[in-house]
């Protein structure tokens, strides 16, 4: 066996997945950040009502699946 040495190239290191590309403005940093947006307010608020659903739809579930093995043993046995 033997050993066969490479040579480095600039950026070789790097891993083929790398999205962080040197060759961005610092202006803008992405095509979105080009479309004007006034209902930023709204998209926040509609985030936050339906961050806010998931959480009780959770809880919910958590709720129900403690309780549905309670009531089924309870009407099982005439309790």
């Amino acid at each position: 066996m033997t050993f066969v040495q490479r040579s480095v190239r600039e950026g070789a290191t790097r891993p083929a997945n790398d999205n962080d590309s040197h060759t961005h403005t610092p202006e803008v940093s992405s095509v979105l950040d080009l479309i004007p947006s006034a209902d930023d307010d709204k998209v926040a608020d509609l985030v936050r009502r339906t961050e806010r659903l998931g959480i009780i739809v959770v809880i919910a579930m958590a709720i129900f699946l403690v309780l549905a093995p309670v009531v089924y043993f309870a009407l099982s046995y005439g309790i």
